[in-house]
């Protein structure tokens, strides 16, 4: 027997539809459920990474010396491009909620066109993301790993910039352009990143007197947990002779930056982060086809751009609380 509730007009049918929990459809309301356990997901998330964050912010990196990369630019611009992912995606959610706006005003036009410039937004949002993982792989500098998985990174004294592993030891692989690939040996050509062993590196360290290490592990009485510590001569000499291994970039092993756990986390939340805005530019590209074929003018109402509109806010949402764990605090 199907339960009825009685109201002062009449009865109506409880699981039928009249009684909405908040005003709300039953496929809001679906969205909302989804909303909130992927909220709890993400929550889980980015609390382990702050509680490894703080564990070892002896080895964290430092945001601003790891995102400093600009498409077609050469040169140091901390945080400048993911300030651009994020005010594009942030933009992206203000014509999503003017596409719902114009599908409650039954405007056809304006919401393909809203519909069409959020599609644009997420693509150049993952665009940028699918550029910065690839920057973040190939690294920058190159560094060497101790023993103690320590990561020693190299610095010019007369500049005071990081130095690059090729830096002082180019003239390494200048010797090894005669050598051919076919020979199963290393091989080097003009504007390709070489690959460096560890006695290479130690070579070239010792045949340049300016460059130093500088490295997370020594802290001095009064310094703040996370600063590095530029070593002298003496002590890079030294320190260089517990090198294990040499360090090119980021993965899920290893990290030039610093923790390897930094890139563990990056790729995992950002990635599944990512594959969530991918997800919603695929749905809102059918949505945007089926706006185009009237789909919902002949339905009467637009509930279903509304709906996806919903996830695309949790995505934004979602990316301003990342950008804050990894590249603000």
């Amino acid at each position: 027997m199907d339960s009825t509730v009685t109201t002062g007009t009449g009865e109506e049918n409880v699981w039928g539809g009249g009684n909405q929990p908040l005003g709300a459809s039953y496929g809001k309301m679906m969205m909302w459920f989804f909303i909130v356990s992927d909220a709890l997901t993400f929550s889980g998330f980015l609390a382990a990474y702050g509680f490894s964050r703080f564990k070892f912010i002896e080895t964290w990196p430092i945001a601003d010396e790891v995102f400093t990369h600009v498409p077609f630019f050469h040169g140091n611009y901390p945080m400048i491009y993911v300030a651009f992912m994020t005010f594009i995606l942030i933009m992206s959610s203000v014509t999503m909620v003017l596409a719902v706006d114009a599908g409650h005003k039954m405007k056809q036009n304006a919401v393909i066109w809203y519909m069409f410039l959020t599609i644009i937004g997420g693509a150049i949002f993952v665009g940028s993301q699918a550029w910065e993982w690839a920057t973040f792989i190939k690294g920058d500098y190159g560094a060497i790993e101790t023993k103690g998985g320590r990561i020693l990174q190299f610095v010019d004294a007369e500049t005071g910039e990081r130095a690059a592993l090729a830096d002082f030891s180019k003239i390494i692989p200048s010797e090894r352009t005669e050598h051919e690939r076919k020979n199963g040996v290393w091989f080097y050509d003009e504007g390709s990143r070489p690959s460096f062993s560890l006695d290479e590196v130690r070579e070239g360290f010792l045949a340049n007197p300016s460059i130093l290490i500088r490295t997370e592990a020594i802290l001095q009485e009064g310094e703040k947990s996370g600063e590095k510590t530029l070593l002298t001569r003496e002590q890079s000499l030294e320190k260089i002779k517990d090198g294990k291994i040499v360090v090119q970039g980021a993965n899920l092993v290893r990290n030039e930056y610093g923790s390897r756990l930094f890139a563990d986390f990056f790729f995992f939340i950002t990635g599944f982060h990512g594959f969530h805005v991918f997800s919603g530019v695929v749905i809102n590209v059918i949505i945007f086809f089926n706006v185009i074929l009237g789909t919902y003018e002949r339905r009467g109402h637009y509930e279903m751009v509304e709906k996806v509109g919903l996830y695309w806010h949790f995505v934004d949402l979602v990316w301003v609380f990342v950008f804050t764990f990894f590249y603000l605090v």
